[in-house]
């Protein structure tokens, strides 16, 4: 993460330089801590100001409050002495800089002033994104994947809108509000290394055995994206169920609840489902570093979740962070990265247990769309083919070639420790199934990532593609539009759009002008995101004419307060809305 701003432009760089690097040592007397509490009591009193009453928290046990100072004590020894954040990947002074930082309260309902064009009729409803915002300051290792989920919420209504900032009240969140510290260990950054591995592991234990949390209830972030599916909208984070949640009439965020499906989908799901909006089934899957390591499944269109289909041909735990499917087919990557399980790797190279395997060459796999069972699921090695999402993919001569589209890191190996490194190389890929044969053609050679269509083409042959330009990596510049029709090997980039000097967005999304209308072109509708200036701190939301050849800007919102960049997000029309 060398690639974000500064110390200077950091979070932590409105503290005295001698307290940055102990910033979460000091003791209770501290003025530094001084500061951090008096921030937090205003951003409280503001908040009591706009909201209801905060529901009256539950008093803690006596015995609990001892015992939560004993384990943060422990704690504070093992990320002072056994596992300080050695890795700017790990340094929250490196990963929290800038607007990566969080913001350290829940914003109500709060207008938003209009200051280019005017909102279209067809954004009547919310954009809503995901993404990391720590509800404690971090007190060691820290990684941008561990943030607690929060909803950022522009809700649209007859041309006005208002912004609305809440967590996701996963049971970690609340568990944690309520004592007041961490309690579940961060999973990206709490093992790194054997020592590492042993301490937080067996503080684990003692937690748990002591009823600080039943991790039977869920320990997921819910910090990675938003579906819309089963009648339900879900905050979702791939190490737990989904969770329930609802944009309310004045666009207030609130989350009803961990979702298992009348308990027919166990542990956890991937954070990317897809619908088929011609269907209205969604499709969806699981990973984890047991076998199976991977158990796919899908849902009906009334929204009842069908039988799991292991995946036993998966032989190693890999990370699968996205998928892809077709009428006929779902596709699977298999890439470099996944669980170091074997310990001695561990002793000699410490880092995390989730790491890069070089000697491992990357596969796809395919198994028909309706599968029972794994027993049709057909493989393809392709070198050097890593790919962690899925743009589109769509069947071509009868169902005997399959295209897919999507981002190839070229340097897998630096996707968790130097993003600024990572260059993805948007790709379209051919698989012919009759001769066991793939190929692959560059669609552009600019780093793109965070690649989206019109909802209406999923699974399905599309045409255009709108994707966020690395800055590099994680930081985005701009947008791009992509004509993945044009003849092989031009640069499909047909439209873009740069957000300007010390401007940075996150991923595009695109809305329709009539949803619901298949005859419409597929480009006819607009494309929306947050961007952030970081020279005057103000964040905008963007509308883009997603068919002018510059995506040319028809309406500017000015944010009532800063929104931290995050991860993925998505539009909910009106009519949606209406039914959660």
């Amino acid at each position: 993460m060398d690639s974000v701003s500064p110390p200077s432009s950091s979070f932590f760089s409105s503290f005295p330089h001698r307290h940055r690097h102990s910033l979460l040592r000091h003791s209770s007397s501290s003025p530094l801590l001084l500061r951090i509490n008096s921030a937090v009591v205003e951003d409280l009193n503001d908040r009591r100001q706009n909201t209801l009453p905060p529901t009256k928290p539950k008093k803690l046990r006596p015995e609990m409050n001892l015992a939560t100072a004993l384990f943060t004590t422990v704690e504070e020894v093992i990320n002072t002495f056994i596992d300080p954040p050695s890795r700017p990947s790990l340094d929250p002074k490196h990963v929290l800089s800038s607007n990566f930082a969080p913001v350290t309260s829940e914003l109500p309902p709060t207008n938003c002033e209009i200051i280019t064009g005017t909102l279209p009729p067809c954004l009547n409803g919310a954009y809503i994104r995901n993404g990391p915002n720590p509800q404690f300051l971090p007190r060691g290792p820290y990684h941008l994947f561990d943030g607690d989920g929060m909803l950022h919420a522009i809700r649209i209504k007859q041309g006005k809108a208002t912004l609305c900032s809440r967590y996701v009240k996963t049971y970690k969140y609340n568990i944690e509000k309520q004592f007041g510290a961490p309690v579940i260990p961060n999973v990206f950054s709490g093992f790194n290394g054997i020592p590492a591995m042993v301490a937080r592991g067996g503080l684990t234990a003692v937690r748990v055995l002591t009823g600080q949390y039943n991790p039977v209830n869920g320990i997921g972030l819910a910090n990675t994206s938003l579906a819309l599916f089963c009648n339900r909208l879900f905050a979702l984070g791939e190490s737990d169920l989904p969770y329930a949640v609802k944009v309310n009439g004045n666009g207030d965020i609130e989350t009803i609840g961990r979702f298992d499906f009348d308990g027919k989908l166990s542990m956890s799901m991937t954070a990317h489902p897809k619908t088929d909006y011609q269907t209205g089934e969604t499709f969806g899957f699981r990973y984890g570093p047991v076998p199976p390591y991977l158990t796919y499944f899908r849902f009906n269109s009334a929204g009842e979740k069908q039988k799991d289909v292991p995946v036993y041909s998966m032989t190693s735990p890999s990370f699968l962070h996205d998928f892809a499917i077709t009428k006929k087919y779902a596709i699977f990557a298999e890439i470099q990265i996944g669980m170091r399980m074997n310990p001695l790797d561990l002793v000699l190279d410490g880092g995390s247990p989730v790491g890069t395997d070089n000697g491992k060459t990357p596969r796809l796999g395919v198994i028909p769309r309706y599968a029972s069972d794994e027993s049709e699921m057909k493989w393809f090695e392709v070198p050097g083919l890593n790919i962690i999402h899925a743009i589109n993919a769509w069947d071509e001569d009868d169902g005997d070639t399959i295209v897919l589209i999507a981002p190839n890191i070229m340097s897998i190996e630096h996707t968790l420790e130097r993003m600024d490194l990572v260059h993805a190389l948007v790709e379209k890929v051919k698989i012919d199934l009759v001769r066991g044969i793939v190929t692959r053609h560059p669609i552009s050679a600019r780093n793109l990532d965070f690649g989206v269509i019109n909802p209406m083409y999923v699974g399905k042959r599309n045409r255009f593609v709108y994707a966020a330009i690395g800055d590099p990596m994680p930081k985005i510049s701009g947008v791009v539009k992509l004509d993945v029709n044009r003849i092989d090997r031009d640069d499909c980039i047909v439209a873009k759009r740069m957000f300007g000097e010390g401007c940075y967005g996150g991923e595009p999304f695109f809305v329709a002008k009539e949803e619901d209308d298949d005859a419409e072109e597929e480009d006819d509708g607009y494309v929306v995101t947050f961007v952030h200036d970081e020279v005057n701190g103000e964040s905008k939301f963007l509308v883009m004419d997603a068919k002018s050849p510059e995506l040319e800007i028809v309406a500017a919102v000015k944010l009532p307060r800063r929104v931290p960049y995050g991860f993925h997000g998505l539009f909910v029309k009106e009519s949606d809305l209406s039914k959660l």
